[in-house]
């Protein structure tokens, strides 16, 4: 049997690392819990349910959520599930329902693509420097010492485009942004070079 890796102890039965079931009849024991998601964090693969009668928080894997046809929980969805006691408290075991439509509705991230930024110029030719997808943004750069010009996933969408790639070259009209250069316009280099 896998670890849940977060210390709490081995991974309920009938869940396998990958969330799957691993043919198991279901632990002895379970306990139907109704309440609301304290917090989730998706990038460490597990959050917290409240109880509505009380009582100590319920943990509530990913691999859970996922394997019960749930993408994520947000803060403040009401959530019913199975939990069976762990060394260290409740875990769910099966989600059984989770609506989304009372969830805490917290205000976006401040973005800097939000920022309307004036281009200076027509297009110029860039080399993307690094984009990471699921962060959202990257950096373009027109060479050795010039600065880095900030772009927003955002501002690609709006422009067609759904990803970059380190070294790739594009044509991008940028402005000041409130810390630097940032990219207003990107679009494919059709010429494919990324010639200064």
């Amino acid at each position: 049997m896998g670890s849940d890796g977060l210390g709490v102890g081995p991974l309920i039965e009938g869940a396998t690392d990958d969330g799957t079931s691993d043919g198991v009849e279901a632990p002895v024991g379970l306990v139907e819990i109704a309440g609301a998601i304290k917090w989730f964090d998706a990038s460490k693969g597990y959050g917290f349910i409240v109880p509505d009668g009380g009582g100590p928080d319920v943990l509530v894997h990913v691999t859970c959520l996922r394997r019960d046809g749930f993408q994520t929980a947000i803060e403040g969805a009401r959530v019913v599930c199975e939990a069976v006691r762990r060394a260290k408290g409740f875990q769910a075991f099966r989600v059984l329902s989770l609506d989304l439509s009372t969830a805490v509705q917290s205000p976006p991230p401040p973005s800097r693509a939000r920022e309307l930024v004036e281009p200076k110029g027509g297009f110029e030719r860039a080399t993307v420097k690094w984009f990471n997808r699921l962060r959202g943004f990257g950096f373009l750069t027109q060479g050795e010492g010039t600065p880095d010009i900030f772009v927003h996933m955002e501002t690609l969408r709006r422009h067609g485009l759904t990803e970059l790639r380190p070294g790739q070259a594009v044509l991008v009209r940028y402005g000041d942004g409130s810390k630097g250069l940032m990219a207003a316009e990107v679009k494919a280099d059709a010429d494919g070079s990324a010639g200064h």
